[in-house]
């Protein structure tokens, strides 16, 4: 009879024989039950006691609780408080520039003269601009483009932020009277502006200012507050 057919050996002597050979193992030899591994315990923590681990741990967790709520804050401030808006153009130099970039805030904003501000008001180039306020509701503008001199409610301005004195007029005929809840605006570099002396700017309705430029963010070596 073939050896593979039967074998010599009875069950229950198999049972209690201790093979090393065939990949059997004793139960004397038999490894403990394995257990779940720990997670590592950074070097620096091993030599704490247990309560300093654990306010230690406390720490790290706080810290990093505190930093996404402050992230969140940031994120929620310059999405409803402040804008960062970039400037396209020269029509307010020297103030700003082509390129930089500015903060808007529009919390608790009322418009007054001498704001620098981001208008949406659709207008004839179908583009959002940047410009000063001139004057308010109710206010009278007059423009003297013969002594570049620009007046409200008869007073002359100083205007120390402008480029060049005013001399370039479009086809709005001065004086006139600004109506309520709308705005004048001029950008400073008077001589290449596209504002409020324009019929296809014209007043601005208070609606569709977007906030006031209050700070310069970029270019890094101009940061600061604006006038």
């Amino acid at each position: 009879m073939d050896n593979w057919e039967k074998s010599s050996v009875s069950d229950t002597e198999t049972d209690q024989m201790q093979l090393g050979w065939d990949g059997r193992i004793s139960a004397e030899e038999q490894p403990e039950e394995i257990q779940d591994p720990q997670p590592p315990v950074p070097p620096e923590w091993q030599q704490l006691p247990d309560e300093e681990r654990f306010s230690l741990k406390n720490e790290v967790y706080e810290w990093v609780e505190s930093l996404v709520y402050s992230l969140v804050v940031v994120v929620l401030l310059f999405t409803f408080v402040f804008r960062i808006v970039g400037v396209d153009g020269n029509s307010m130099l020297p103030t700003l520039h082509n390129e930089d970039r500015v903060i808007l805030t529009n919390l608790f904003y009322e418009p007054k003269r001498g704001d620098i501000v981001v208008v949406t008001q659709p207008n004839e180039r179908n583009e959002p601009i940047i410009k000063r306020i001139i004057a308010t509701g109710g206010q009278e503008v007059n423009i003297d483009f013969q002594k570049h001199e620009v007046y409200v409610d008869g007073e002359l301005l100083q205007e120390d932020y402008i480029l060049a004195p005013t001399a370039l007029p479009y086809d709005v005929k001065f004086p006139v009277t600004v109506p309520e809840g709308k705005v004048f605006v001029m950008g400073d570099n008077r001589n290449d502006s596209w504002d409020s002396r324009a019929s296809g700017v014209g007043f601005i309705d208070e609606r569709y200012i977007l906030g006031e430029a209050v700070f310069r963010v970029y270019p890094f070596n101009s940061l600061g507050l604006l006038n």
